[in-house]
């Protein structure tokens, strides 16, 4: 019996418009309805999430949400922040310098918006600003406040360029970083120990739900590490093949609604078989 599902928002639990389909939302729903705790789990900064969270009542008493690839973990009802694993101006200094020496853009976070050092602003930095919902401005890292907390540092650019980026990385950021390419034109940096995969984790332990008993349901790179935790992976039809590979089970487009797909052919028919 399933008594968690963590679900992934960008090409996972929204269509292709950006639009929760209605049958994921009633099969959500009904999910929550039977006491399973139904968490968004995304890469996107929580004032990213906000109003989804609310068009999905995922904010009542004993909900939660897990953002910035699992660098921040808060209680939607309470707004208590339960797990955070932040970058510091240290960090982002260094990420700056590399992306200079990389001829890549680059954008930043703190708890309040979006930030480019960069003059020139990336179409994919006012990309991320309109579909979260959040402000941007430009700040240069020499004007950054020395004890800013900063939940996730990223690299933008075309989806071929930010190719060349990667390969081109130094493997000292690789030891200092988790980094995730979470579409072909975002690739990111958060704290090391920071993933999907450990904040489902630890919320998982402090409810004290067992991991057979969590589903997790992605489609890109940065959901791999939920996937392989969870009792169930679940892969969209448009997941990446490494997704996919790593997954235990396939289901639908997000186009097609497969959040809700598997939510009812797996979660609520394996919680009715239980009951019966």
């Amino acid at each position: 019996m399933y008594k968690l599902i963590a679900i992934d928002m960008d090409g996972t639990l929204l269509n292709d418009h950006h639009e929760v389909p209605e049958n994921v939302k009633a099969a959500l729903h009904q999910a929550k309805k039977q006491g399973i705790k139904v968490v968004l789990c995304s890469g996107r900064p929580i004032g990213g999430m906000r109003s989804y969270i609310r068009e999905l009542n995922l904010d009542e008493d004993g909900d939660y949400a897990i953002a910035y690839n699992g660098a921040f973990v808060q209680n939607t009802y309470s707004n208590e922040v339960v797990a955070e694993l932040s970058l510091k101006h240290d960090d982002l200094q260094n990420l700056y310098d590399h992306s200079l020496e990389l001829n890549t853009p680059m954008h930043f976070f703190d708890v309040n918006g979006l930030y480019t050092p960069n003059a020139d602003i990336s179409e994919y930095t006012v990309l991320e600003s309109y579909l979260n919902k959040i402000p941007l401005g430009y700040r240069q890292v020499s004007d950054v406040p020395k004890d800013i907390s900063i939940p996730k540092i990223m690299y933008i650019n075309k989806p071929e360029k930010l190719t060349h980026t990667i390969q081109s990385l130094p493997e000292s950021l690789t030891d200092q970083y988790n980094i995730v390419q979470s579409s072909p034109y975002f690739l990111e940096f958060v704290h090391p120990n920071a993933s999907k995969g450990n904040a489902v984790r630890k919320l998982a332990e402090l409810l004290g739900i067992k991991q057979e008993e969590v589903m997790c349901i992605g489609d890109n790179g940065n959901d791999i590490s939920m996937i392989e935790y969870a009792g169930c992976g679940v892969a969209m039809r448009n997941a990446i093949p490494e997704v996919k590979a790593v997954a235990d089970f396939e289901t639908l487009s997000n186009n097609e609604g497969g959040v809700a797909y598997v939510i009812e052919k797996v979660a609520l028919k394996d919680l009715s078989e239980s009951l019966t």
